[in-house]
């Protein structure tokens, strides 16, 4: 089934030089980019985003780690898009990702892991209304 997934490359991802990098792993994949943007996060924005974890002893942390710099921001369309991207990524913990996942080659450490994908088709929904509009999206007809 062709699913719509949003991805984003943290500003580590970017500060580090990553972006092409890592553009390149899903379209070498097959996955189709809808949409794609660079922008920086206000803390309002960055909150609503992150709002599941509000109270969490890290969430203060991971707001000024996400608004810190410029995020690149994309949608992500294919067969299977959303497990499939969550796979390519590799688990939070880049200490415990596998070689060959991004968080594997890229990430250092659990607090600046590189990148950000949905996580189910509900979250995935939510995520590409909160970051694009439907003027920014391709529709690929």
């Amino acid at each position: 089934m062709v699913e719509r997934t949003l991805v984003f490359i943290k500003p580590d991802g970017v500060e580090r030089g990553l972006v092409g990098r890592i553009i390149t792993r899903f379209e070498d994949k097959g996955f189709r980019i809808s949409a794609l943007k660079m922008f920086r996060m206000t803390r309002g924005f960055a909150e609503e985003h992150y709002k599941e974890h509000a109270g969490k002893p890290f969430f203060k942390a991971l707001i000024e780690f996400v608004t810190r710099g410029p995020v690149v921001a994309m949608i992500i369309e294919g067969e299977s898009a959303i497990s499939t991207v969550r796979r390519m990524l590799g688990t939070t913990n880049p200490l415990e990702a596998a070689p060959g996942t991004i968080r594997g080659d890229f990430a250092i450490q659990t607090t600046e892991n590189v990148i950000h994908a949905s996580s189910d088709e509900k979250a995935a929904r939510s995520e590409i209304e909160h970051f694009f509009t439907e003027k920014e999206i391709d529709s690929g007809a």
